[in-house]
């Protein structure tokens, strides 16, 4: 049996981390459940990305160089997620064309509903389905338009760690592919990522993405409300928050570091919310039915009850680690423990290497 092995690198604000998958051709050509050979993560100096975005390439590409030494992974070449503020993603119809054609026409069809300039933006489509229509057929699918500048400074980064950078996919579409699979086929599920500074929201329908949202907070944004309300250090900050959570009583001298954080608690989950109920009301009857949470700072105590209340749906963590089989190496590290933030990762390998 052919087999096809890839690596997913996801940059994000506080760590770099990697996923080596491994997928086998089954019977009649069809693949293979996949396995997650290693994965692992190594920590970022502050400021090294900010806000979803790489700022010091050097620092990070030896950030990747140490994760590398560390999981001795068994090639240089990767697929890179990137996903922050200078992402755009759409819904767009199309007329019906095969799909080289249609983006190959992208830089005409959509220089009006960007807000940067075309010559400065990659552009990719992601059919979703189709219609007929009066005038024919038309294709539904979601427009991404990443701008120039955030690509080459991750390409640059990876680059920088003496890897070789083989493809780019949006992470919201790793996210999909990670937490999908054949259990998830007829449901309409909402997954929420949240990191430290970009929040990103894919609602699936039937297994295949179709609708994106980039939110510019996360959990940073929290912690940074409390140290501003306690004057303390982010570190000292990232401890308080864990140990009080949201919607929790707590002693009378942590009482401002509690209103500061489910103020910042408080506007994320309105802004996930506010994301399915637009869903829900530009598609009717096909409303999610149940949330996934992944993401560093998905694991806040109260946060996935608070959303739960305030969505009126299930929420539960994220398990990416469910679709996969996990080989001795990568079960030897602490990747069961953590896989709610290895789903962009292993997402990224999975797409690559299927």
């Amino acid at each position: 049996m052919a087999k096809t092995r890839m690596i997913g690198l996801d940059i994000g604000t506080t760590q770099v981390r990697a996923a080596e998958v491994e997928i086998m051709s089954g019977r009649g050509g069809r693949p293979a459940r996949p396995t997650l050979v290693r994965a692992g993560a190594v920590q970022l100096p502050f400021g090294a990305v900010r806000d979803g975005e790489v700022a010091e390439p050097s620092t990070v590409g030896t950030a990747i160089k140490q994760l590398w030494a560390q999981q001795k992974f068994g090639s240089k070449d990767v697929v890179i997620g990137v996903g922050n503020q200078r992402v755009i993603v759409r819904e767009l119809d199309l007329p019906a064309m095969p799909l080289p054609e249609l983006k190959a026409s992208l830089p005409f069809q959509v220089h009006d509903l960007i807000p940067v300039a075309v010559e400065d933006a990659i552009l990719d489509y992601l059919p979703t389905g189709s219609r007929a229509a009066e005038h024919g057929t038309v294709v539904s699918g979601l427009l991404v338009a990443a701008t120039k500048d955030t690509v080459r400074a991750n390409i640059a980064a990876v680059k920088s760690a003496g890897l070789n950078p083989v493809s780019v996919d949006l992470s919201a579409f790793a996210l999909a592919r990670a937490l999908g699979g054949e259990s998830t086929l007829g449901q309409t599920l909402a997954l929420v990522d949240i990191g430290a500074r970009v929040t990103t929201v894919v609602i699936v329908a039937n297994g295949v993405p179709t609708m994106v949202r980039l939110l510019p907070t996360g959990g940073q944004d929290a912690t940074d409300a409390v140290s501003r309300a306690m004057s303390v250090p982010a570190a000292e900050a990232e401890g308080i928050k864990r140990e009080i959570g949201f919607g929790f009583s707590v002693p009378a001298e942590l009482d401002e570091a509690a209103r500061a954080l489910g103020t910042a608690t408080t506007s994320l989950v309105e802004s996930i919310r506010n994301t399915f109920v637009y869903y829900a009301a530009s598609h009717p009857g096909a409303a999610a039915q149940a949330v996934f949470l992944t993401g560093g700072a998905c694991q806040l105590p109260g946060l996935g009850q608070y959303l739960s209340s305030a969505s009126r749906l299930p929420v539960s963590v994220g398990q990416p680690l469910g679709t996969v089989d996990v080989a001795r190496a990568a079960a030897a590290t602490d990747v069961l423990d953590a896989q709610h933030t290895f789903a962009v990762s292993v997402g990224l390998a999975m797409g690559a290497a299927a």
